[in-house]
């Protein structure tokens, strides 16, 4: 299952060049993994499971299990996602934007689907969850120039990811209270009680606004601003029944609990009428389907969560029927939009004398919507009807409900089809692929009414775990004259009548004004909200440093600080120092810190500033920490270049703005959060009670065939750490480089297109004259792009001799980090120098002339890099992240000894590397180009 899984996300990454390549045929292509899958899904015997840990300490894995609901979704996420990709294949223009991203995010989200349906652990069923949001997000706002896919897209992602994290403090509540996150342990054993019904609440919340039943139903019709294939696939088959899944999922074990079947027959039965109601009046065909879809999906909800046998069975059995049947009927809009270039029904005329076939599938589909016999919708709400005949209310809205749906699809196909009276379109016919997949779903949702006895033993796997009930039956096409056949003559007659009476129908909705209107209301909400926002922005961020330090040190205060003192123990004795030399390094660590503030000009304030990260680095050392001493000066050394770099656009000296009061309230805020840091230390340290961790990093480190225990931690004991903390920098450092790169970030600069003498001071020579006195032969090609007065022969010689040792060096630290001080992130910074090196002597054409890749891809492959580690570990250890030592003896180097760490560690040198190099090219390369093509005066690093 977890191949299964990846085979959709390495397709996804895939399909863009293919796209690029092949054209739409690679539509076809892609098509081939879901077809696959849904060959094996019909081979493997079930229940199945596969399980391989994950995150062992907080009792994460990935666990998935296939039983019948499993099948079901999977037969659904991947066989519906087949026909679609086909269907792309012919559905979209040859050369549109965006198509090769397109495929890949349709394809990812297909696997993101299919992660969730045969997931069998709570977290691991979130990170899904939250996958399929993105994707969608991605798929709906397609067409990124238009203002209302871009909208509807934002609307999407806003309500469905809020009630994801609403659902995920219900799905640890559930966790923490059974005792296991394994969803088939919960529902073997599952817990009871106020905080289990608290954890249901939340989740049912997440599957309400997933499956977008009221009142968060606003956002599907919205969506309809995505392609079609989207709409067949994500609000048809696979996204909205994500919510629908999840309480199917849990029904069997919680639907005795007190908050569960009120909240889905309530929200169910009236997400049912409502959306049939609102699709009665819509006059576009998509957001006609799109609103018969919310009405469908509180059917299903309202079926599948009541608890009951036959409910569920019924349920089960229309869940693959709106699947087949919905899709299809979207792709029959796609074609019908295609053909005539409008969706809207009341323009639509004659077209079904052009598109006969088109038209016999759409009539086929409409009717199993409608519950026409012998179809397959007809087959599930005779079942639905005989679970509720017990219940007069549910049964009143289910049948309500039932005959609205079949004045809508009465409307679809005389909208889409019938002769109006008016001047017929224009029709181009479609190809044969588009309609391909329309006619298999139609014949499908044909033969899915006979199957029923079939399909209702294979289903039974399912139904069997909720207790029967006294006038159970099976599901069959025929079960003589019955209540529920007496039901659905009415439905169906009703139906009819409110199709012929649709004038007065449209005049009753027009008259009618609900008091509520949840899109007016949500539009309110993110309105109050964007305003609060404003209003705390220009109350907290105003642009000015020491107000926000004012802000953060306040808080340190006053939350650690009233910790501090009120509750935490003392200490009653303390060890001052280890050797006195740390006496003398503090206090010199002191010194400059207060030296820093009494600075008024910006360069000796940084240099004082960077004395008290080199004695904290001295500290390290006298420590016994040479690793992290020898990290913290090269970390040192890089903050410096930057800040540097940094300067030479800004004034020299501070602008001193603060009246005395409020610097010495600066002053008393500066000492006390110190005070306070040195007072936490010192508890922290000397108040443990028990044996610190860190007493078995030594063992750990040998088993780990290594001594370097600050290196072992980063890339094995906390490499989940490491790797968190290599994404967040790489986030910062996009997040710094975006604030100077304020238009698209150039290309990379080359020595042919350098004009003489850049960075030349005004009234000494202009931009692009050639220097008069131009030496042949230079130590550094990108030197001689500089100004005379920028350049030093000296600095040119000195770079060009150390370059190629520093990163030797850097080699070296990188593999003897497992064993010596060193690794991946002194190594990475080590490189990051020698780069600066080579910038600081010849300008940024040097800079690109020694580091010819953008730093994109140097950050990109390191984390790669990472990422592929960790799944070797997976493939070799059975979890994600875990070393492995190779041993090998060969004849003439002897024992060697190669740890799989060292990969992950690759990937971290490479991740420092990049960032470095983005901090060069845009504090360095960016601004010289700025001052370059403004012409101003450069402070000369």
């Amino acid at each position: 299952m977890l191949l299964a899984v990846a085979a959709f996300f390495a397709a996804a990454v895939l399909a863009p060049t293919a796209l690029r390549t092949l054209g739409l045929r690679a539509f076809w292509l892609v098509a081939l993994v879901p077809a696959a899958v849904t060959l094996w899904a019909l081979a493997v015997p079930v229940p199945h499971e596969q399980v391989v840990p994950w995150v062992p300490q907080l009792q994460v894995q990935l666990a998935f299990r296939m039983d019948t609901l499993g099948l079901v979704m999977t037969l659904i996420v991947a066989g519906i996602g087949a026909l679609i990709l086909v269907y792309c294949g012919g559905y979209f223009t040859p050369g549109a934007p965006g198509l090769p991203a397109f495929a890949g995010e349709f394809t990812a989200f297909a696997g993101a689907m299919l992660g969730l349906v045969l997931a069998d652990d709570l977290i691991l069923l979130y990170v899904f969850w939250e996958l399929t949001t993105v994707f969608s997000y991605l798929l709906i706002g397609y067409d990124a120039e238009d203002r209302t896919s871009r909208r509807a897209a934002l609307t999407a992602i806003v309500v469905t990811a809020a009630g994801g994290l609403t659902m995920l403090s219900g799905l640890i509540l559930l966790g923490l209270r059974a005792g296991t996150f394994r969803i088939s342990e919960i529902l073997a054993a599952p817990p009871a009680g106020p905080v289990a019904s608290v954890a249901l609440a939340l989740i049912l919340v997440g599957a309400l606004s997933k499956s977008a039943l009221v009142p968060f139903h606003f956002w599907l019709p919205g969506a309809m601003a995505a392609p079609t294939p989207v709409s067949a696939y994500l609000h048809a088959a696979a996204m909205v029944k994500a919510g629908v899944y999840l309480v199917a999922r849990l029904a069997p074990a919680f639907a005795a609990d007190p908050v569960w079947r009120p909240v889905v027959l309530v929200f169910g039965g009236v997400t049912m009428l409502v959306g049939a109601w609102r699709a009665l009046r819509k006059h576009d065909l998509k957001l006609l389907l799109a609103f018969g879809t919310v009405s469908q999906l509180g059917f299903l909800t309202a079926l599948l969560g009541a608890g009951g046998r036959a409910a569920a069975q019924a349920g089960a059995y229309l869940l693959i029927a709106h699947a087949v049947f919905k899709a299809g009927l979207f792709m029959v809009v796609g074609i019908v939009d295609h053909a005539t270039g409008t969706r809207d029904l009341r323009k639509l005329s004659g077209v079904g004398r052009s598109m006969p076939i088109t038209r016999a599938a759409a009539v086929l589909l409409a009717a199993s919507m409608a519950g026409v016999p012998p179809l397959a919708g007809f087959v599930g709400k005779e079942a639905a009807f005989a679970a509720f005949l017990s219940d007069g209310v549910v049964l009143t809205v289910l049948v309500a409900g039932s005959a609205l749906t079949v004045a809508y699809s009465l409307r679809f196909v005389w909208g889409a089809f019938a002769d109006k009276g008016v001047r017929p379109v224009v029709v181009h016919p479609p190809g044969a692929v588009p309609a391909g997949p329309v006619v298999l779903l139609a014949v499908l949702s044909l033969l899915l009414g006979p199957l029923a006895p079939v399909i209702d033993g294979w289903l039974a796997g399912y139904s069997a775990v909720y207790p029967a009930g006294t006038a159970d039956e099976p599901l069959a096409l025929w079960h003589g004259f019955t209540v529920p056949l007496l039901l659905s003559a009415v439905v169906l007659a009703v139906g009819f009548v409110l199709f012929l009476g649709r004038p007065l129908v449209a005049r009753v909705q027009n008259s009618l004004h609900p008091p509520i209107d949840a899109e007016r209301t949500f539009r309110l909400i993110m309105r109050g909200l964007d305003h609060a926002a404003d209003q705390a922005t220009r109350f907290t961020q105003r642009g000015s440093l020491p107000v926000y330090l004012r802000y953060i040190l306040s808080a340190l205060l006053v939350l650690p600080g009233a910790a501090l003192v009120s509750g935490l123990p003392w200490p009653g004795a303390a060890r001052v120092w280890y050797v006195p030399a740390e006496i003398i390094v503090a206090g010199l660590v002191c010194l400059a810190a207060f030296a820093t503030t009494l600075q008024s000009w910006r360069m000796p304030a940084v240099m004082c500033a960077a004395v008290t990260g080199t004695g904290t680095a001295t500290m390290f050392v006298l420590h016994g920490a040479p690793d992290l001493g020898l990290t913290q000066f090269l970390t040192e050394t890089v903050t410096l270049v930057a800040f540097v770099l940094v300067l030479r656009r800004l004034p020299p000296r501070f602008v001193e703005r603060q009246y005395v009061g409020m610097r010495r309230v600066n002053a008393a805020l500066g000492v006390a959060s110190g005070l306070l840091i040195a007072a936490m230390g010192y508890v922290a340290v000397n108040a443990r009670t028990q044996v610190p961790i860190s007493a078995a990093y030594p063992d750990a480190a040998e088993a780990a065939g290594g001594a370097n225990i600050v290196n072992i931690a980063l890339v094995d004991l906390r490499a989940w750490d490491t790797m968190g903390e290599s994404s967040v920098l790489l986030i910062a450092a996009a997040g710094v480089t975006g604030l100077i790169y304020v238009r698209r970030r150039p290309r990379l600069p080359r020595t042919v297109d350098a004009p003489g003498g850049t960075w030349s001071l005004p009234g000494l020579r202009s931009f692009g004259e050639p220097p008069a006195d131009a030496e042949a032969t230079t130590w550094l090609r990108g030197s001689e792009t500089l100004s005379p007065e920028r350049r030093s022969i000296m600095f040119e010689v000195v770079a060009r001799t150390i370059f190629h040792p520093m990163l030797v060096l850097s080699i070296y630290l990188l593999f003897s980090g497992h064993g010596t001080p060193g690794g991946g992130f002194a190594a990475g910074l080590v490189a990051g120098l020698a780069l600066t090196v080579r910038y600081l002597a010849g300008g940024r054409y040097e800079l690109a002339e020694a580091m010819p890749i953008g730093p994109g891809v140097c950050q990109g492959t390191g984390l790669g890099v990472m990422a592929v580690t960790g799944l070797t570990g997976l493939a070799l250890t059975g979890s994600v992240l875990r070393e492995t030592v190779l041993h090998w003896r060969l004849p003439v180097l002897g024992d060697v000894h190669l740890v799989t760490s060292l990969a992950f560690d690759i990937g971290v040198y490479l991740v420092v590397i990049g960032v470095v190099l983005d901090v060069l090219r845009a504090m360095g390369d960016e601004l010289d180009r700025q001052v370059e093509e403004e012409g101003e005066e450069v402070i000369t690093p």
